[in-house]
């Protein structure tokens, strides 16, 4: 399937609108579209959360086993994270359309969430040092796309950790060197992941004429020249920077845009992590009365 084009008259206008800070839809350069955000939709897994953004939808799950050590990795799990665009997402996934978006949004992933930029301690996942640790599956499928996908993608996977619970393990020393450990079952002994708060969102801003905005439409990102992906964590320090696209950026706009990826960021994070906590207490609360727990069918505002 062809990828969608846009005509030239179509390009001057979002251009010109973008100048003078009134896109299309009426936002201004650095505002967002509506966030919907809502964690635990999925029943079977160890977390799960799904995002939209505007018409951007994410739906991600995470599941959690038991895996062997990988070599030079002596005391540490992992995170295998991985991206599937659903073909009813867009015409242009139908058949194997798709294929070359989803290695590079896994690729884009895993760069963010497996490295010590995530901010998180993978020696928390190792269950006995040098053999077996917990490693993290993050599948992410794309059911809509309209525009800024791998931050939906982002702030999607960042909830689904949060509202991850891994199973507490029991470790018994038989001497020798040697080991053994029991899974306890009990979903309510089940921990969450250790400093999940310090895991980053992105921030990608697209290069419009001489201007720059955040969270693009599909109109907006046929229009753009070049992308910058920023990794933010909840201090505002940058934890990773990927450019997109063929154009170019100059040195002094390079500067702001990263500047400004870090104060929207910073901010962005402070007001999710606010939502995903008082609705998890929330929850808890119920539990404790013994009141049902009400999902929203995946509408639950956030911002």
């Amino acid at each position: 399937m062809p990828a969608p084009v846009i005509s030239p008259a179509e390009r001057d206008y979002i251009t010109q609108g973008i100048e003078s800070d009134c896109r299309a839809d009426g936002r201004n350069r650095l505002e967002y579209r509506q966030l919907v955000l809502e964690t635990g939709t999925l029943s079977q897994t160890n977390g799960s959360a799904r995002c939209r953004l505007g018409e951007s939808d994410v739906l991600v799950g995470v599941k959690v086993e038991i895996g062997e050590i990988e070599q030079g990795q002596r005391d540490q799990g992992r995170i295998v994270c991985n991206v599937e665009c659903s073909p009813s997402a867009s015409q242009q996934f139908e058949g194997r359309g798709a294929d070359d978006l989803n290695n590079s949004l896994t690729l884009s992933l895993d760069r963010l969430f497996s490295g010590p930029q995530s901010g998180l301690d993978l020696s928390k996942l190792c269950i006995v040092p040098g053999q077996q640790c917990w490693v993290i599956y993050v599948d992410a499928i794309v059911m809509d796309c309209a525009g800024n996908l791998f931050d939906c993608i982002v702030m999607a996977v960042r909830a689904a950790l949060f509202d991850t619970r891994i199973p507490r393990t029991e470790l018994h020393d038989l001497g020798d060197g040697e080991y053994e450990f029991e899974v306890v079952d009990d979903v309510e002994d089940a921990v969450a992941i250790t400093g999940w708060d310090s895991l980053p969102i992105s921030v990608t801003l697209y290069k419009i004429g001489d201007r720059y905005i955040l969270d693009p439409t599909i109109l907006e990102e046929l229009s753009s020249d070049v992308t910058l992906t920023v990794g933010i964590n909840k201090n505002g320090n940058t934890c990773g920077i990927q450019k997109g696209a063929g154009g170019s950026i100059e040195p002094s706009l390079l500067t702001e845009m990263i500047q400004t990826a870090s104060m929207v960021g910073k901010s962005l994070i402070q007001q999710l992590d606010a939502k995903l906590i008082a609705d998890d207490q929330a929850v808890q609360e119920k539990k404790m009365r013994g009141e049902p727990i009400q999902k929203l069918g995946f509408f639950a505002a956030v911002i």
